[in-house]
């Protein structure tokens, strides 16, 4: 099995078929750096590293741009409630985004475009409209001609009848019609603002990704992807204006990830319930919440829950001490097993990772690529009861948990140094073992337990762990 994605502009999945063979170029909307990021941003950034990640796994170079949007309405009005200028503002949270997930283990994208730094190439996007009649200006703004655009509506699957529904033209607005959207806005007093061939003003919000496309990765790429909140009218937007003045598609495939509620309900700030990434990362391992992250089909709905974090806890849990114990016994075993028993291990990882591929390839099926992993710990649980294992064997395992881990973007290993005190106490309670002084060996190792750290005694020796 090959390849297979949803792509939401056919509402189907369809075979991976880049344009250019063997190279992905991918795009993904990113934030905008008013405020600090919410567990909502962090899944889209979650899944679409996941996504990158594997097409890389499986030999694709992938060239990954992802933007901030470092100037708009919201960084605007956050700029004049604070105090303080829209740069400074910016700064600080695109810092805090890249610690919040990078803690997530998301990597960096290749390019990490900004608006403000793009204002040139926006402005000679939009004059290439206005050349070709798809945009005009009045007032000081400029407007995209929605109807001009024939193919409007295309991606979230809406005519324009439908969308013409409730659109009104706001009170200081130059539309020539309800659906026409801003290219360019007018700058007001005291608002941040660039020279153009229309004024003073800066950029509308969706003529950014069209520019930063164009101008990073061409007119046409394979993946555009982001939140399925941006489907419209963001993403819409943005193929109106690209293909209008490109005459071409601007990506054959549109991923989008679905919405993540809070006990059941919408995440919103009218319901109070907005859980921030750093608050979140400061009570549960960053790696719990991206395995919970991925737990579910990337495009369907996910429920947040303190119960069901928790349960994601304990799972990811049995995952890491299953990888604690195959390294354990690799530093305490080195006899081997008969070359026949070896080859039936073999085997068997081959076709754990042709289990792991087909769940993948099946539009980044996380969910059941994660069952594969558990089963692999399972199998590796078995191995490690027997006596006679190899090292062979037990290498083979662990390589290929951290080989599925590290397409899911987890990390397994746990290298955490002892305190001085802690490791104290480990070796006064071997102390005690060899002296048969069992009582003091229990009451240590209760009082390590208490300390957070658990100890377990195998025929290899005694071995430890982090609760």
């Amino acid at each position: 099995m090959s390849l297979r994605v949803f792509n939401t502009l056919t509402r189907q999945k369809e075979p991976f078929q880049p344009i250019e063979e063997g190279k992905v170029k991918m795009y993904v909307c990113g934030p905008t750096v008013y405020n600090y990021i919410h567990i909502g941003n962090a899944r889209a950034a979650v899944v679409f590293d996941t996504v990158r990640r594997y097409l890389e796994y499986i030999g694709y170079e992938v060239t990954f741009v992802s933007n901030f949007t470092d100037v708009d309405d919201r960084l605007i009005n956050a700029s004049k409630e604070r105090g303080e200028s829209v740069p400074e503002i910016a700064e600080r949270f695109i810092k805090a985004y890249r610690e919040d997930v990078g803690a997530l283990n998301v990597r960096p994208a290749d390019v990490h475009p900004r608006a403000t730094e793009t204002i040139p190439e926006i402005i000679a996007f939009i004059q290439k409209l206005i050349d070709k009649g798809y945009a005009y200006e009045a007032g000081g703004d400029v407007y995209f001609r929605t109807k001009k655009f024939r193919d409007y509506g295309k991606l979230s699957h809406q005519s324009i009848d439908e969308l013409k529904v409730g659109a009104r033209i706001q009170v200081g607005e130059h539309k020539e019609d309800p659906l026409d959207f801003a290219l360019w806005k007018a700058a007001k007093p005291g608002e941040i603002k660039w020279d153009s061939p229309w004024g003073e003003g800066r950029p509308g919000w969706h003529i950014e990704c069209s520019a930063m496309v164009e101008k990073y990765l061409g007119n046409t790429i394979d993946i555009h992807a982001g939140g399925q909140d941006l489907t419209f009218p963001h993403h819409e937007n943005e193929i109106a204006q690209s293909e209008a003045l490109h005459g071409q598609i601007m990506a054959k495939y549109w991923l989008h990830n679905g919405y993540l509620n809070i006990n059941n309900e919408k995440m919103s700030k009218s319901l109070g319930n907005v859980i921030l990434v750093r608050d979140l990362i400061k009570a549960y391992d960053p790696n719990v919440v991206r395995f919970f992250i991925l737990t579910v089909h990337y495009r369907h709905p996910i429920n947040f829950s303190d119960d069901l974090l928790k349960s994601a806890a304990q799972s990811f849990e049995r995952l890491r001490i299953t990888h604690l114990n195959l390294r354990h016994r690799l530093e305490k075993s080195a006899d081997l097993l008969e070359e026949e028993k070896e080859k039936v291990w073999t085997a068997k990882t081959d076709e754990f990772r042709r289990r792991f591929k087909e769940e993948m390839d099946d539009d980044f099926n996380t969910a059941n690529a994660i069952s594969v992993l558990f089963d692999v710990a399972k199998e590796a649980n078995v191995i490690l009861q027997d006596k006679n294992s190899s090292r062979q064997v037990l290498q083979a395992y662990l390589d290929l948990l951290d080989e599925f881990a590290n397409v899911l973007g987890l990390t397994l290993k746990q290298d955490v140094v002892l305190d001085e005190d802690i490791e104290a106490l480990i070796k006064r309670r071997e102390e005690a073992r060899k002296m048969k002084d069992f009582a003091t060996a229990d009451r240590i190792r209760d009082e390590l337990k208490a300390k957070g750290v658990i100890l377990e005694d195998t025929p290899q020796g005694v071995r430890w762990r982090r609760i």
